[in-house]
């Protein structure tokens, strides 16, 4: 329970009214701090050269801050400096008041510059590999006021879940539809295939389009994801014979299992590289348009909102996720 004149954060409401009839209020801070320099060094002139300011200033400051608080804190004379026993009190508890003032700006401007909350992005499985930790482990870095979680999510629902804010951002492949976001493009990555190492196709160092559509392909449900679906289709629309595309029973499997066939090859993004299971390997289709990667943030941004764009910004930069 709060204690009489108390608020429920336990702040005395009498100190925050000013008394006309003479009532104190709290002195401001530069005062108090320029105090304690001077409680330390017992001498105006020392106290007013480490301060940086003029010795008359800082005697105006000590002279203020005593009519503000209502008693003498120092004694003077041609030679020394004194603590009275208020003098002595307040230089001994302002300082972890002070510190306690200074980690609440510090919390606040670390709010205000969105390194400070709890952080929930969504992304698709199938590039959850390697595009999203890496943004993850961008955003915790350095930031241990920040909390991350990613969640991966099917690709259809994370615009929506955006814009509704069951999470704050969103990684997608593909420029996916969806009202009240707002989408930056990423990652741009070369458009190839994944298939088995003893695959016929495995031992060219490129493969052409007509080359791979005489084999049967596998591509993402379409259910899934309509975008990326209906983008590596059109790779093969205008070769002949027509190929023979098929989806998977399991939308997302990480072992792959149906490309170990030796025959079966699946387009994929460059990022196949690095998530490949063993007995399979990625090469890239010749002339094959790039596939995108967006970071998807609600319309109205938050700091943190605005921390997570500029975080991703540089590390497309260093990573080389945005080549010229």
């Amino acid at each position: 329970m709060c204690g009489r004149g108390k608020d429920r954060y336990g702040i005395d409401l009498e100190r925050i009214v000013i008394n006309r009839q003479g009532g104190h209020v709290a002195p401001d801070t530069v005062s108090l701090r320029y105090f304690l320099v001077l409680a330390q060094e017992l001498n105006f002139t020392r106290a007013a050269a480490r301060i940086g300011i003029a010795q008359p200033a800082l005697s105006a400051r000590m002279r203020r801050l005593e009519a503000e608080l209502g008693t003498a804190l120092l004694v003077r004379n041609t030679r020394s400096v004194v603590l009275t026993t208020a003098g002595a009190a307040l230089a001994e508890s302002a300082p972890p008041a002070l510190a306690a003032l200074d980690r609440a700006w510090d919390t606040a401007r670390s709010a205000a510059a969105g390194e400070l909350g709890t952080l929930r992005i969504g992304y698709s499985l199938s590039i959850g590999a390697e595009t999203a930790p890496a943004l993850v482990d961008r955003l915790i870095h350095g930031n241990s006021g920040l909390e991350v979680g990613a969640v991966p999510m099917a690709t259809p629902e994370i615009s929506p879940a955006v814009a509704d804010g069951r999470i704050d951002a969103g990684i997608t492949r593909g420029e996916q539809p969806g009202r009240g976001v707002r989408r930056f493009l990423l990652r741009r990555m070369r458009v190839g295939v994944q298939l088995a190492q003893h695959h016929p196709l495995a031992e060219h160092p490129e493969i052409e389009i007509a080359d791979a559509a005489a084999y049967p392909l596998r591509l993402p449900d379409r259910a899934a994801n309509p975008v990326i679906h209906d983008q590596l289709s059109a790779l093969f629309r205008d070769t002949r014979p027509h190929p023979r595309f098929h989806t998977p029973a399991v939308s997302f499997d990480m072992s792959q299992r149906d490309l170990h066939d030796g025959v079966t090859i699946a387009p994929a993004g460059e990022a196949a590289v690095t998530a490949a299971p063993a007995g399979l390997t990625w090469r890239p289709l010749r002339g094959a348009p790039s596939l995108t990667i967006h970071l998807v943030l609600p319309r109205e941004q938050s700091p943190l909102h605005r921390r997570i764009r500029a975080v991703a910004k540089t590390l497309a930069h260093e990573l080389h996720w945005l080549p010229d």
